[in-house]
């Protein structure tokens, strides 16, 4: 990766890995993008573009200046949002991955498409769901994973486009907001404890999810990036998970550093039926094994480490 486009570079994963990137590769050398007018503050300093992804000669242009060599395609509507919204997600989500992978065929660019557990249905196996499985999601943003990962494995196998991917489970971030996700609870569950020392959850509290801290997706997609190529068998999309936990566990780790937190329970049936969905805990042994994936955040050194930051920023 010498000249790397991020889309969505706004979004909770897109800020926090283009700063990631421009670490590691120098901030003229990444360019973030983003349907916002203005770039999050996290990710300055470095080029920025507005982008709809929709918009295919916007994009190329972007591409063709900058010469760039690897894209991280990250603009999408989630899954909370594309349930209320599912036209406008099926065209942002599926129109704007076929423009990513078109552009990735005609400049030989290597892409990076994250897929989540919303990949999954109620037929998967539900318990160390494996790597290679049934997939009948009930969701459009499940649907448009599914067919992202088709289409991301026909541009390898029929043009050679160097596309890779990981099914995310839900994502918790100790400096980006939450983006109309079905875990969100997960990150608003400690802004809730540190300011009222009280959370109402939209879970039940026996709903357990695979979860991973920011830290450990960010390295997950960078890793994967730069992986050996001739390793992969898998390529969209690799399960990764860190941790597994019901919203009643993660509240009870906080309360080891907040005694007098307290949760109740208010149901969104629309959420609630989608977590039903997914998988509790995906099984990522190829992943370890094909390019050696390791998390290195646990429940307890997330928790503390969440409650930390967010204390130092409050």
């Amino acid at each position: 990766m010498k000249k790397i486009l991020v889309t969505g570079a706004n979004g909770q994963v897109g800020s926090e890995l283009t700063i990631a990137l421009r670490n590691k590769y120098g901030p003229q050398n990444v360019i973030a993008a983003d349907k916002k007018p203005v770039l999050n503050k996290l990710t300055q300093p470095g080029p920025y573009y507005y982008l709809d992804v929709r918009d295919v000669s916007a994009l190329n242009q972007i591409v063709e200046t900058n010469d760039i060599d690897t894209i991280f395609h990250l603009a999408a509507l989630l899954s909370s949002v594309a349930e209320q919204k599912p036209q406008q997600a099926w065209d942002v989500n599926m129109n704007g991955l076929i423009n990513v992978l078109e552009i990735s065929r005609v400049h030989h660019c290597a892409l990076f498409f994250p897929s989540s557990i919303a990949a999954f249905g109620t037929e998967t196996p539900s318990m160390d769901t494996p790597q290679d499985t049934i997939q009948r999601p009930t969701t459009l943003y499940g649907i448009s994973k599914v067919s992202g990962e088709l289409l991301c494995d026909y541009y390898y196998h029929r043009f050679g486009v160097d596309a890779r991917g990981l099914r995310y489970p839900g994502l918790i971030s100790s400096k980006t907001p939450p983006g109309g996700g079905t875990t969100d609870y997960a990150v608003d569950i400690f802004y809730a404890a540190i300011k009222s020392r009280h959370y109402d959850c939209f879970l039940r509290a026996d709903t357990q999810l695979d979860m991973m801290y920011m830290p450990d997706a960010i390295d997950a997609a960078i890793n994967l990036m730069t992986a050996d190529s001739q390793q992969l068998k898998h390529r969209n999309a690799f399960n990764v998970t860190a941790m597994s936990f019901t919203p009643q566990q993660l509240a009870a780790e906080i309360q080891k550093h907040i005694p007098e937190f307290t949760i109740a329970y208010n149901v969104d049936p629309l959420r609630q039926a989608i977590a039903d969905s997914w998988p509790k805990h995906m099984n990522d042994s190829a992943a370890k094994v094909e390019w050696g994936w390791q998390a290195q955040f646990d429940l307890q050194a997330m928790v503390k480490d969440m409650l930390e930051n967010l204390r130092s920023t409050q």
